[in-house]
């Protein structure tokens, strides 16, 4: 199978956002134990119309859960990506494409789009 450019476009596409991704998680995970932090998750139970003061453990679970669902995408379109570049397993490709989908939607269809398309490339070295 002659080797294209669609399969290294797309690991390139997953491998930006998920830099992205993992780069905002670990900024998330900076706020622990920042003071602005606390009026943030006053804020965020606001929003959700619970009443009182957040307590530092409440404060500390939201961002961990923020940085989480941050970083995980993160390294899962970058592993896509690193699959995709190598052309190794199609699988993992697709699912680093779909996790760019999820996150920064105007890179993830056109990474799905070329993942899908050079299907034929992978696993045929």
């Amino acid at each position: 199978m002659k080797r294209t450019w669609k399969p290294t476009t797309a690991g390139v596409l997953n491998i930006i956002s998920g830099i992205f991704l993992f780069i905002g998680g670990i900024s998330v995970l900076g706020l622990l134990g920042q003071p602005m932090a606390a009026s943030w998750a006053n804020y965020v139970m606001y929003s959700v119309e619970l009443s009182g003061a957040p307590s530092m453990s409440f404060v500390t679970t939201i961002i961990v859960i923020l940085a989480t669902a941050l970083i995980v995408p993160g390294v899962l379109s970058i592993l896509g990506g690193i699959c995709s570049v190598k052309r190794s397993v199609w699988g993992m490709a697709l699912a680093g494409s779909i996790s760019t989908l999820l996150s920064v939607t105007f890179l993830g269809i056109p990474a799905i789009i070329l993942t899908v398309v050079s299907r034929r490339e992978f696993g045929q070295q």
